[in-house]
């Protein structure tokens, strides 16, 4: 399975991108990758759980659907002369969740130049690295720099049942995994190959990735899973519905009193203003930490950006689900002031009847990316 970005005459035209938040897919008809069609479809919370164990795919039935809905819309339901022959499932690149892959920085004094050799001994080396077996994981990796006896490497690896799962529910929805990428990856891909630095974040529910990129070489690549680092209570909030009194007025009237003494009805709206008033603090203290995660993430990114380069970078590109307008506010909130911060895809990208209030820029920068030579 191939992890890294190749050229659009063996990638496949059509690519799709699950997230905790929903599934997007796009389509493009040649390595320029003007987006002729897009189409999103959202997720119930908790359907899709990314990690390096298996389980990602918690609701296999509803995100199913998601795929097939969202692929149908942007390929025609594969029905196109040509594109669904002897029964032949249509290829799609498929992006997944940073979470659920490793992306790591590996050097080597020489490394053998035939994949097939190679292959090996960059697994060999990430056995020391990886949070899982490296035996049992799926390795891909593209050479960054090859000079003065050091070769310097970009190695993508991801737990082959993980790698399954999203797979499968791909395959489930009627298509055929061609390509595989990580999201934030899927996204670089995207940018033009100009020699000023860019500052990119992907950030969504549950996970921040900050990246910097000059001139096509990625200089970093850092991913924080928020979910994993969550307090118990703000992870049990966020199954709790919020309600407001009025909305269930009428329910407590009809349920008998409770406790052995029993309660009535006041004492039970009481009882339930207070777990409201509770779920409520609970909720700003998950998106509280989701911020700080974030704006943590950028400041790091930017102090390397500042480091590596010698100057402060001027702008924020953004990809994911948060927004380019969140994100901006978040920044002017942690005093990061002074960042333009924009999506990576803008209108030119799209054709102007694939333009959709429903599917928001920055949902759109990985399956873009994905489809760009």
């Amino acid at each position: 399975m191939d992890f890294l970005p190749k050229t659009l005459g063996t990638r496949p035209r059509l690519a799709v991108e699950i997230r905790p938040e929903g599934v997007v897919a796009a389509r493009a008809e040649d390595a320029s990758a003007l987006l002729t069609s897009v189409a999103r479809a959202d997720l119930a919370e908790g359907a899709v759980a990314p990690g390096l164990k298996g389980g990602n795919i918690v609701d296999k039935a509803a995100v199913t659907a998601a795929v097939r809905k969202v692929l149908d819309a942007v390929s025609g339901r594969g029905l196109e002369r040509g594109e669904r022959t002897g029964g032949r499932l249509r290829d799609a690149t498929l992006v997944v969740p940073d979470s659920a892959a490793r992306v790591l920085f590996v050097d080597f004094d020489q490394l053998p130049a035939k994949v097939a050799e190679a292959l090996p001994v960059v697994r060999f080396r990430l056995k020391k690295l990886l949070p899982f077996d490296a035996d049992d994981a799926v390795v891909s990796y593209q050479v960054m720099s090859n000079e003065k006896g050091l070769v310097k490497l970009l190695a993508v690896a991801m737990p082959r049942a993980v790698l399954e799962e999203y797979e499968g529910v791909v395959m489930a929805a009627g298509y055929l995994p061609g390509a595989v990428l990580p999201s934030t990856l899927a996204a670089l891909a995207g940018l033009a190959e100009v020699e000023a630095p860019s500052l990119v974040v992907n950030a969504g529910m549950g996970a921040v990735t900050t990246a910097i990129v000059q001139g096509g070489t990625l200089m970093l690549h850092r991913s924080v899973d928020m979910s994993s680092a969550a307090d118990v209570p703000v992870a049990i909030a966020a199954a709790i519905p919020l309600v407001d009194r009025e909305s269930t007025a009428q329910e407590w009237a009809q349920q008998e009193p409770l406790g052995p003494g029993g309660w009535d009805r006041f004492d039970a709206a009481a009882a339930m203003q207070t777990s409201v008033l509770e779920t409520a603090l609970l909720r700003d203290a998950e998106v509280s930490a989701t911020a700080r995660e974030v704006a943590q993430g950028v400041s790091v990114a930017a102090a390397y950006f500042e480091d590596s380069l010698q100057h402060a970078p001027e702008e924020l590109l953004v990809a994911g689900t948060l927004g380019a307008e969140a994100l901006a506010g978040l920044m002017d909130e942690s005093g990061l002031e002074g960042l333009v911060v924009r999506e990576i895809v803008d209108a030119s990208m799209m054709e102007a009847g694939a333009v959709t209030a429903s599917v928001p820029r920055g949902w759109l920068a990985g399956v873009r990316g994905a489809l760009r030579n």
